[in-house]
C-alpha cells in the first residue's frame, strides 16, 4: 500500500495557504553549506542512476533489500535525470536514452483490464515486477502514484526540447502516455477522484478528499486536453480541507510532511493562490513553510519523550521504522499536526529534506547535524538512509540497532529519495518549478483549479 493510499485510510487529512515569495538564486554560500549539498545531491542521483533497470526503466521501491518497482520512485527517477545532467553527473545522451527506455515501456506495456497487466485506462499499478513490468501480486491500479509518475514524464517532456530524434521521441511519447490517462473513468463518485482499482474487486470505495499530495492528482487530472476532470473537481476538494493551529502555525493540516511536499516538487506555489487560499491571505507554499516549523517546535517540545529531538532532530512523515512491537512501526505515516499525531521517536531525513525550499535556515542545518551525529549509520553511499530511531534499542524487524545510537534503517526509499533530491534542486537552481512553470499541461491545470497571480499572469486561457 502507498504512503498515500495509507495516510488516506488512517484519516489524515487537512489544508492550504498563499503569500507572495520572490523568485531568484540563493544567497552566496559562506559556510560549507554548498559542498554538503553537492555530496547529497550526487550520492541521491546515483540510487536512481545505479539501481534502475536499464532494460525497462523501472525503479526499486528500494535498494538493498530485493524489491519490486515502485511507479511513484519511477516518476522521481524522471525527474531525477534532468538534474544529473544539470549537475554534470551523467551525459544529456545517457539521461535521454535512459529516459526514452522508460517511456517507452510504459506506453507499450500490457494495458487492459486482465490481472497481470502493468496499467489500464492510462493508470498504472502500484508497484511491478522489476523484470517483467507486470502488476505486482495484487496491488491496486494507482491514481496517486501515476500521478507522481506521470509529474515525471511532465517533467522530461519539458526538459529534452531539442531536435534530435531521441528527445523528439521523448516528447511524443510522454504526450501520448499523459493524455492516455482517463480522469473521468477514475471517477466513478461525482467531483471526486478515487484512490484506485482493482481489476478483482473494482474501485476502491474511498476518494481524494482534504489536503494532502493529492493537488498533484486534481491539477494534472483538470489540465488533460483528452479525459479532464470535472471543473467542479478543485472546488469540491478544497471544500473537504481542516485549517487550524498547531504549534503557534495556522495552516491546512495533515501530520505527515510529505503532503507538505510531494506536489510542491513540480508546482512552483509561490505567489500563485486559489480562491481558498486567497481567503486564508497566504499561499501553499507558505503552508508547508509553517507546517514545517510546526513540526520542528513540536520536536523541541517532545511531548512523547524520544530520544534525540529538538532543534536539528526533527521530522515526521511516512517511513520505515523498527519494528511492529507497541509502540513502534515498521513502514507507517509518521506525523504531527492539530489533525493528528502519530510518533513511535522515528526520524526520516527526508522530511527536513523536502522542506529546503520551505524553511532551509532549519532544514538544512537540520540535515547537516543528523549526518555529523549518526555519521554512515544515517549516510552512506546514496545519501541518507530512510530512518532511524534512537530510543529504540530492541529487537528490530528490518534495519540495525546499533550498539550506544538506537536502531537506524538499512534501506534506501525511491519514494523518500526523490523529494530530498528535487528539492534541494528547486532550491538550489529552481531547475524543476521552471520547467514545470512551462508545461503546457500543469499549467492548465491550474487555470482551471483557479490559480491566479505570480507567475501565471497572463497564461491562463
Amino acid at each position: 500500500m502507498s504512503r498515500a493510499t495509507l495516510a488516506a485510510l488512517l484519516g489524515f487529512a487537512a489544508a492550504a495557504c498563499a503569500s507572495n515569495h520572490s523568485v531568484g538564486p540563493p544567497p552566496p554560500d559562506t559556510t560549507g553549506q554548498g559542498a554538503f549539498l553537492d555530496t547529497l545531491e550526487q550520492r541521491t542521483f546515483g540510487y536512481f542512476w545505479d539501481k534502475t533497470n536499464n532494460v525497462n526503466g523501472l525503479t526499486p521501491d528500494r535498494w538493498p533489500t530485493n524489491s519490486f518497482s515502485s511507479i511513484a520512485a519511477v516518476g522521481f527517477a524522471l525527474t531525477a535525470y534532468p538534474i544529473g545532467v544539470e549537475r554534470g553527473y551523467v551525459s544529456r545522451a545517457a539521461a535521454a536514452s535512459r529516459v526514452l527506455t522508460t517511456l517507452q515501456f510504459f506506453w507499450t506495456g500490457a494495458h487492459d483490464s486482465s490481472a497481470t497487466a502493468t496499467g489500464y485506462h492510462g493508470f498504472y499499478y502500484h508497484f511491478l515486477d522489476m523484470s517483467t513490468g507486470a502488476r505486482y501480486q495484487t496491488v491496486e491500479l494507482s491514481t496517486i502514484d501515476t500521478a507522481l509518475l506521470l509529474a515525471g514524464v511532465l517533467t522530461c517532456q519539458s526538459y529534452f526540447d531539442g531536435p534530435g530524434a531521441t528527445e523528439v521521441q521523448i516528447r511524443a511519447l510522454a504526450e501520448s502516455i499523459y493524455t492516455r490517462t482517463d480522469w473521468q473513468w477514475a471517477s466513478p463518485r461525482p467531483h471526486a477522484i478515487a484512490l484506485g482499482w482493482h481489476p478483482e474487486s473494482q474501485f476502491i470505495p474511498y476518494d481524494w478528499k482534504g489536503y494532502n499530495e493529492a493537488m498533484i492528482i486534481y491539477i494534472l487530472a483538470l489540465g488533460s486536453p483528452t479525459h479532464p476532470a470535472d471543473t467542479a473537481a478543485w472546488t469540491a476538494w478544497t471544500s473537504t480541507y481542516s485549517w487550524g493551529t498547531f504549534e503557534g502555525q495556522s495552516y491546512l493540516g495533515f501530520a505527515p510532511l510529505f503532503g507538505h511536499q510531494y506536489s510542491h516538487v513540480w508546482i512552483d506555489f509561490r505567489g500563485i493562490q486559489d480562491p481558498y487560499m486567497r481567503a486564508k491571505g497566504i499561499d501553499y507554499f507558505e503552508n508547508s513553510r509553517r507546517a514545517t516549523y510546526a513540526q520542528r517546535a513540536y520536536a523541541i517540545a517532545n511531548p512523547g519523550g524520544w530520544k534525540s529531538y529538538g532543534v536539528n532532530v526533527w521530522g515526521l512523515t511516512a517511513s520505515d521504522g523498527p519494528a511492529d512491537v507497541a509502540p513502534y512501526h515498521t513502514y507507517f505515516a509518521r506525523g504531527a499536526s492539530f489533525t493528528e499525531i502519530q510518533d513511535d521517536g522515528t526520524i526520516a531525513p527526508t522530511a527536513a529534506g523536502g522542506a529546503v525550499p520551505f524553511a532551509l535556515e532549519i532544514a538544512i542545518p537540520a540535515l547537516r547535524a543528523m549526518r555529523s551525529a549518526y555519521g554512515s549509520n544515517l549516510f552512506a553511499t546514496y545519501g541518507f538512509l530512510d530512518a532511524f530511531n534512537t530510543t529504540f534499542t530492541g529487537t528490530p524487524a528490518m534495519g540495525q540497532v546499533v550498539p550506544g545510537l538506537g536502531w537506524f534503517d538499512t534501506d534506501y526509499l525511491g519514494i523518500d529519495q526523490g523529494p530530498i533530491l528535487a528539492m534541494v534542486e528547486n532550491y538550489r537552481s529552481d531547475l524543476i518549478w521552471r520547467l514545470l512553470r512551462g508545461n503546457p499541461h500543469l499549467v492548465l491545470g491550474l487555470c482551471r483549479a483557479g490559480f491566479t497571480g505570480g507567475w501565471l499572469v497572463g497564461k491562463c486561457p
